[in-house]
């Protein structure tokens, strides 16, 4: 069991729990979401070959391999994540990949050994749900060599993140959430860090400095048709989540959200599946 602050033990139940078992039955969708936005960071702050790097927030451990293959044989990379289970699901993919300059580890950012020293600490949306920020991200700079790197990616606002927005503003228009839930949430949200001086504040009091906010604009397929784009914003994301902790309560309105949510996505139905806009910021700083 990974040793945890209070503030983050809700998060690390839902990740552990239902988001990782949504995350495993939608890893298609999660990775064409996620992927393309972390491939863009890698470009704007390629790794080095022979750095040890740290993945904050490895999830499936993907990134971490990615990492792995850019600093080669001579370098290193450590995933974190809180979740035992994606950790455990990392292992196990490292290895059937033969990629061996790769570990993994379940910690709570805000508190746990890292390791390290680090070249540097990469994340692709896994900073954006801690309860403290500050505390994690001081955590990490801890981990890094003097002059150490920091490049994360975070969701900037719903508003141009249509793949998100339209599926929330109907589940809005029929839940509201509930004033107690016995549903774990997922902390304080993907679009914590969407706004940017918030961003820069934080990083500035965690022990950061030469902060720089790259605006990534990207398509993302977010199904295959309608039904599988639909069904995917119903178990992940805002309107997931508020259809999620309403319980009993929003099964006699899903036939409705649902209906709606596909009336939105039709429009966005392409050849190639339901493309909808996404968009990000690659944040890069240095350790002060």
């Amino acid at each position: 069991m990974v040793q945890t602050t209070p503030g983050n033990a809700e998060a690390l139940e839902a990740w552990d729990g239902v988001l990782f078992d949504r995350f495993v039955e939608y890893r298609d969708q999660v990775v064409t979401a996620l992927g393309s936005h972390g491939d863009r960071a890698l470009e704007l702050d390629p790794p080095r070959p022979g750095e040890h790097l740290l993945d904050i927030g490895c999830g499936f451990g993907d990134m971490s391999q990615q990492l792995a293959a850019a600093v080669g044989p001579a370098g290193h990379v450590t995933g974190v994540d809180a979740s035992a289970r994606f950790v455990a699901a990392s292992r196990a993919e490292a290895a059937a990949a033969g990629v061996t300059n790769v570990d993994f580890l379940a910690a709570d950012v805000q508190v746990g050994d890292l390791g390290g020293p680090y070249d540097a600490a990469y994340s692709r949306m896994g900073t954006m749900f801690f309860a403290n920020p500050v505390l994690a991200l001081r955590n990490v700079a801890a981990t890094l060599k003097p002059g150490g790197r920091l490049c994360m990616v975070v969701w900037r606002r719903k508003l141009d993140n249509e793949w998100v927005l339209l599926a929330e503003q109907v589940a809005e228009r029929h839940l509201t959430h509930p004033d107690e839930t016995d549903e774990p949430t997922c902390g304080p949200g993907p679009f914590s860090m969407a706004n940017a001086d918030t961003v820069c504040d934080v990083l500035h009091h965690a022990g950061f400095r030469d902060t720089t906010l790259h605006r990534v604009d990207l398509p993302v397929l977010a199904g295959r048709d309608v039904d599988a784009a639909t069904d995917f914003v119903m178990a992940l994301g805002p309107a997931g989540e508020l259809i999620r902790v309403n319980g009993a309560a929003a099964e006699p309105l899903r036939p409705l959200i649902e209906a709606e949510i596909k009336a939105a996505f039709r429009p966005l139905l392409t050849p190639d599946g339901v493309l909808t806009g996404s968009s990000t910021w690659v944040v890069t700083a240095v350790r002060a």
